[in-house]
């Protein structure tokens, strides 16, 4: 019987700061028992990660997991391309939005789905500088109201 829980591993922040996200996906990973091992003590990062898809599969680069420190021989490069898992239905639509202008995949967030481990893709349109700009600027406007509020409602 499988867990139903969620439980976050590693998120990517930057994502959302460099891209406008379209729309998610959640896709199994393909690792080594070592990995999960490590996974399970929350040593991993996809802050640098890339999502390709080639042949008809879905790859994701430069996800580090650390190597599992009771490992030994056993345990692989940290950094090696990973398979994700999903149906070819899935495949297929990604790669038909891929072709269009400005659209990549990018990793959100690595999560266990019970005793599975799950990676958040999603298809995004990379910001202009401007838009990164306008988006700081939203938020400092936010932050400050925010401080304005609770400095009106001490007295």
């Amino acid at each position: 019987m499988k867990g139903s829980g969620r439980k976050l591993i590693a998120n990517n922040k930057k994502a959302y700061h460099d891209y406008f996200i379209e729309e998610k996906l959640e896709a199994g990973i393909e690792l080594a028992g070592t990995e999960v091992k490590s996974l399970r003590t929350g040593k991993c990062s996809v802050k640098e990660a890339f999502v390709r898809i080639e042949n008809g599969e879905v790859f994701i680069y430069q996800m580090h997991i650390a190597p599992y420190e009771k490992g030994n021989i056993m345990n692989k490069d940290p950094l090696r391309t990973r398979k994700l898992l999903l149906h070819k239905s899935e495949i297929r639509k990604l790669i038909g939005k891929i072709k269009e202008k400005g659209y990549t995949l990018v990793p959100l967030e690595v999560y266990f789905s019970g005793s599975l481990v799950k990676v958040e893709i999603a298809l995004a349109r990379g910001k202009k500088l401007y838009d990164k700009r306008a988006d700081i600027a939203k938020k400092d406007q936010r932050r400050e109201a925010e401080r304005e509020f609770k400095v009106r409602n001490l007295f």
